[in-house]
């Protein structure tokens, strides 16, 4: 119990500080003696305050989520009697729930600061708890098969579930002790195992198969539940004979090694160039100083992605542009291309096997696309929209570099430095200088704004609650409406040793519905890599990290306001191809001239904002070059899904036709080919490269469409958090946007907004 505000006398106010100061250190026989002492002098007052606290804290354990304001009213002598009695009680509780973690109320399975032996204790605990459920529903009698004995156990088991094993798997992103990362990646690997050890009990599919089979009516939610119950097991060859299972298996793993062997033949590339300072002129002295010098002065470039960026991006030298493309596009070829080939033809044959035509089709089958084709018809619309605009934008690049290098050839490798070039030259945009207008706080709390107004949410910051690390933040989010609380989220902002380096959105707890009609509430996890100083002060955004920002949130808006009853559908376990539609939709507001404003100010002085003419410059930088860019990203996006839908696709040949065909003319960088340095086709995006820009296309006809004005439209915004947000995945995410658009969504709103800001 905390008091947070109290009125008492002067008397009063010389013991409360005393005993304020010191009430952490209370053992219990003081605290004992206190009490026992003043017992007698007051002991109907203590008597109706502990039964006031008790009345309180089962209020805390009930429907209200926010901490308790205690008012007490002190004077005099009576004052401090009661106030000591208060202390008291305290220290006796703090005493006794010493070793207990505080958790977010009405949360009691988010158990955010596990010790590493509380970690693997709870992973057992886990694994035990899930076998025996597992083994109840396998030992159900056939004449007695049920909705209730046979997919509720395992929904509710698996709603339960979730956020115990989030608690053991998160550590190892976040905490500050290595023991603990080490005991999170052991427990993860632990629960891994088990997940698809289940999925692999014959005894456990064949009681769900002869449900399912037996077409009981069930509500539409729980039936599209027992289908994915059905596709665990078949995923892993359940449904097949013992030979196709086996053969199942026997190439799971062998697409598992050979996408260990591409991805490691890159990560251990140790390829390099040298250059003098001439060579590398336009490049800041600060990434020349980051570089390893030779004994006669030459610059040692190793082929980082982010030294690669930035050769091609800033260097004037053409030649040396060319060097670092052709060898960053050569990287591990002789080793990586026959082993794509491979993998390949491997995925090919597990999707016949598992009765499909080619792999593309097996990764899409449950997604929005459906199918290859129509994922190809999608990015060729798209390209095909685009080139007379990416024509007019490549004219504009030629001409520059003729200006700056003469008549020498225009080649791939120079399009992101002359792109650069002219936003330096069409847009006065210093973005050193526009990064001191985005203090961090000032920057949540503008989005925590827009989001009330658009989505119709309020966020309460939550104290007195267990975290991992000190500036990790916790806050309640409540429909502004009703009052009711919807969920919870933390925020884990800044680098830190141990810390993981990029920014993403965990589910934490999923929204769920039990058959005694509790209800779990949602808590997300947004991790961001921002920068403190030497000071321990937070580091103003850069533009980038605030548009990332947004992007991320609306993740967290999106777990949040996800309202289906199954854990398997709610929080950000929906479609993929549809995930990103609400964080893309929420970007846009980044852009808009009312909103940036509300999340700006000078960081000397917040009450003034960046001023109009950034704000209308920003939108128009954002869609510079747009459809050059688009090509590009369409390009590795075709040559993805056109592996994987073909059989006989030849990896060297099918780069040499496709580049020029997308890319306006453009060849391939001589020698290069991507099919060597693509991790995203061979580990997390095979045949789904697409799917980023599927979202985008998707979201930018939400934006203009409903919210074409700028302006957050709350009867909008509330449409589409009923509408689109609240299902869930438990219904198909084409059927939401048609319902929400009124009409099935577009591509035109994305080619518009390309063409309407063109230079």
């Amino acid at each position: 119990m905390k008091i947070k505000e109290i009125v008492f006398s002067r008397l009063g106010l010389t013991f409360f500080l005393w005993v304020h100061q010191r009430a952490r250190g209370f053992s219990l026989p003081v605290a004992l003696f206190l009490f026992l002492s003043l017992f007698s002098l007051s002991r109907e007052n203590s008597r109706g305050e502990m039964t006031e606290n008790e009345g309180n804290d089962k209020k805390m354990e009930g429907s209200n989520p926010k901490k308790k304001l205690n008012l007490v009213t002190f004077t005099g002598t009576a004052g401090l009697l009661g106030l000591a009695v208060s202390f008291a009680i305290f220290a006796f509780n703090s005493h006794k729930q010493k070793s207990k973690k505080k958790g977010l109320p009405g949360c009691d399975t988010v158990c955010v600061n596990l010790s590493a032996k509380e970690i693997l204790d709870l992973a057992d605990e886990i694994i035990h708890k899930s076998t025996r459920v597992h083994d109840d529903v396998a030992l159900v009698a056939l004449d007695k098969l049920s909705y209730e004995n046979v997919v509720l156990p395992l929904a509710e088991l698996e709603a339960r579930q979730l956020s115990l094993i989030q608690c053991c798997v998160f550590p190892k992103m976040l905490s500050p002790h290595d023991n603990v990362r080490k005991a999170s990646a052991e427990a993860e690997h632990k629960i891994d195992a088990h997940i698809l050890s289940c999925r692999k009990r014959e005894d456990v599919y064949r009681i769900i198969k002869i449900y399912a089979a037996k077409g009981e009516s069930i509500a539409p939610e729980a039936k599209c539940y027992l289908q994915c119950l059905v596709r665990d097991f078949e995923d892993n060859g359940l449904n097949l004979t013992a030979v196709k299972r086996e053969e199942v298996e026997r190439l799971t793993n062998e697409i598992d090694e050979l996408s260990l062997r591409y991805i490691q033949n890159l990560n251990e590339d140790s390829s390099c160039l040298f250059f003098t300072e001439d060579e590398l002129a336009g490049l800041p002295l600060e990434f020349l100083q980051s570089l390893e010098q030779t004994h006669n002065k030459e610059f040692k470039l190793t082929l980082e992605s982010r030294h690669v960026a930035a050769i091609l991006e800033l260097c004037k030298i053409a030649k040396t542009r060319k060097t670092v493309a052709m060898a960053y596009g050569k990287r591990c070829g002789d080793a990586n291309i026959p082993v794509l080939q491979r993998l390949v033809q491997s995925r090919h044959r597990l999707a016949r096997v598992l009765g499909y035509a080619h792999f593309a089709d097996y990764a899409l089958d449950r997604r929005m696309s459906k199918t290859s084709m129509r994922v190809i018809r999608f990015l060729e619309d798209i390209s095909s929209s685009l080139t007379d605009l990416a024509i007019r934008e490549f004219s504009i690049l030629k001409d520059l570099k003729r200006k700056e290098e003469g008549e020498i050839p225009f080649g791939i490798e120079d399009l992101l430095y002359y792109i650069k070039r002219v936003e330096e030259l069409q847009f006065d945009l210093d973005f050193g200088d526009i990064r001191q207008y985005f203090p961090v706080s000032l920057v949540l709390s503008g989005i925590f704004k827009i989001c009330q107004d658009l989505f119709g949410i309020k966020f309460e910051e939550v104290t007195e609650v267990d975290v991992w690390y000190h500036d990790v933040r916790a806050f309640a989010v409540f429909d502004s409406g009703s009052g009711k609380l919807l969920g919870y989220f933390y925020l884990d902002m800044f680098t830190r040793e141990g810390k993981c380096n990029h920014s993403c959105v965990v589910a934490l707890q999923n929204n769920a519905l039990f058959s005694n009609g509790a209800c779990q509430i949602p808590v997300a996890l947004l991790i961001a890599p921002f920068a403190k100083d030497d000071s321990g002060e937070a580091v103003p955004l850069g533009f980038s990290e605030v548009v990332n920002l947004f992007h991320e949130f609306g993740h967290v808006v999106q777990h949040i306001c996800n309202r289906a009853s199954f854990a398997r559908f709610s929080g950000l376990r929906v479609d993929p191809d549809f995930r990103e539609i609400p964080s893309q939709l929420l970007e846009n507001w980044c852009y808009e001239s009312f909103t940036l404003k509300l999340i700006s100010g000078y960081r000397q002085d917040i009450t003034k904002p960046l001023v109009d003419e950034v704000c209308k410059t920003l939108k128009r930088w954002r869609y510079s070059f747009s459809a050059l860019k688009s090509l590009q990203e369409i390009l590795y996006c075709l040559f993805d899904q056109i592996i994987y839908s073909d059989d006989d696709a030849d990896l060297l040949q099918l780069i040499r036709s496709l580049h020029p065909k997308v890319m306006i003319g453009l060849p391939a960088v001589e020698g290069t080919n991507p099919a060597s340095c693509f991790p995203r086709a061979v580990i997390g995006s095979e045949a789904t490269c697409y799917s980023r820009l599927w979202s985008e296309v998707y979201a930018a006809d939400i934006f203009a469409s409903k919210f074409g004005d700028g302006h957050p439209n709350l009867y909008a915004g509330l449409q589409f958090r009923d509408k689109v947000l609240a299902p869930g995945g438990g219904k198909e995410p084409m059927e939401l946007l048609t319902s929400f658009l009124g009409r099935e969504p577009s591509t035109q709103a994305y080619i518009d907004s390309r063409t309407n800001y063109s230079l």
